[in-house]
């Protein structure tokens, strides 16, 4: 029996699905807006799938997204009722679940040439850090494409001295390299050490390339695991602003095949797995299922 962390699953997508609303590049700022019951509700279901982790929906609530837009003033109030609705989900639910900061890319995703500075970057994500770290147990850094990006987020969340878990989203063609094109091996050894790095990922991409490229994350020495999407691929059209209207939803990525998946992961090593866009609580629900059926206990945080 080994204890695996389940994540939820992709927040954007399924509160689409659920808003009346048109998208926007700031849907889930919008949505906690407008309909924050959507929020907490998501929550709650992805918990009663049998996800052990909430992670906050704050993935586009960056300084650069929200400029933007036009909706700065949405930065601090919102941060604060993202981690209100997990709070909140839990409370309702009764469950034992931890909750996870969300720090994204600030500009935009899948697009290394588009990050910040090293020293820019880590100066915004300590901000951000400072207004979630009351609602989480540690922070999740997601999808980075590049070792620079990594770098500015891993230097700015180490403020809060919270555990830190590093995402790197790969090709979706070669897995074994992020989206700059550097090889995930040497990205891995870059950051191994770093202060409060607790676990590594690899996710938001396609789940045959987290195949290709789970195994080198052994070689950081730390726990690790994978949350991939369900996108065809990352269409090059889709750039910082552009709306996930631009990207196309696989049909043959079901429960049980995202499961398929993820219990191959587990089987390579994964102590970690959940899901990112486009897989929701029916796809954690199976996984769910399927890690159990299989004699491994579900928790909320990594063995010490």
């Amino acid at each position: 029996m080994t204890d695996i962390v389940l994540l939820d699953g992709g927040m954007g997508q399924e509160l689409i699905r659920r808003s009346p609303d048109a998208v926007t590049s700031l849907w889930g700022a919008v949505v906690m807006r407008d309909h924050p019951h959507l929020v907490q509700d998501l929550h709650e279901e992805f918990i009663r799938a049998g996800a052990r982790v909430l992670t906050l929906n704050t993935y586009s609530l960056t300084h650069p997204r929200l400029d933007r837009k036009g909706e700065p003033d949405l930065f601090t109030p919102m941060l604060a009722r993202a981690g209100e609705l997990a709070v909140a989900a839990v409370d309702a639910t009764g469950a034992d679940v931890a909750i996870a900061g969300s720090l994204p890319p600030l500009v935009g995703s899948y697009h290394p040439d588009s990050a910040l500075p090293v020293t820019e970057a880590a100066r915004q994500y300590a901000e951000i850090v400072a207004h979630q770290t009351d609602y989480v147990d540690f922070f999740l850094c997601e999808t980075m494409s590049s070792l620079e990006e990594a770098e500015g987020v891993l230097i700015g969340a180490a403020a809060a001295g919270k555990p830190l878990w590093l995402g790197f989203s790969t090709d979706d063609g070669d897995g074994t390299r992020l989206r700059s094109g550097e090889p995930l091996a040497e990205a891995v050894a870059a950051v191994k050490d770093a202060p409060h790095l607790a676990a590594l990922l690899v996710n938001c991409t396609r789940p045959e390339a987290v195949d290709q490229g789970i195994g080198l994350l052994a070689a950081g020495g730390l726990p690790y695991g994978a949350y991939a999407n369900g996108f065809t691929h990352i269409q090059s059209s889709y750039v910082p602003g552009a709306t996930v209207e631009e990207l196309s939803t696989r049909t043959d990525l079901t429960p049980d095949a995202y499961a398929d998946f993820a219990m191959g992961w587990v089987e390579a090593g994964a102590t970690i797995v959940g899901g990112c866009c486009e897989v929701g609580p029916a796809h954690i629900a199976v996984l769910a299922q399927r890690l159990e059926a299989a004699g491994h206990r579900l928790v909320t945080g990594l063995s010490s």
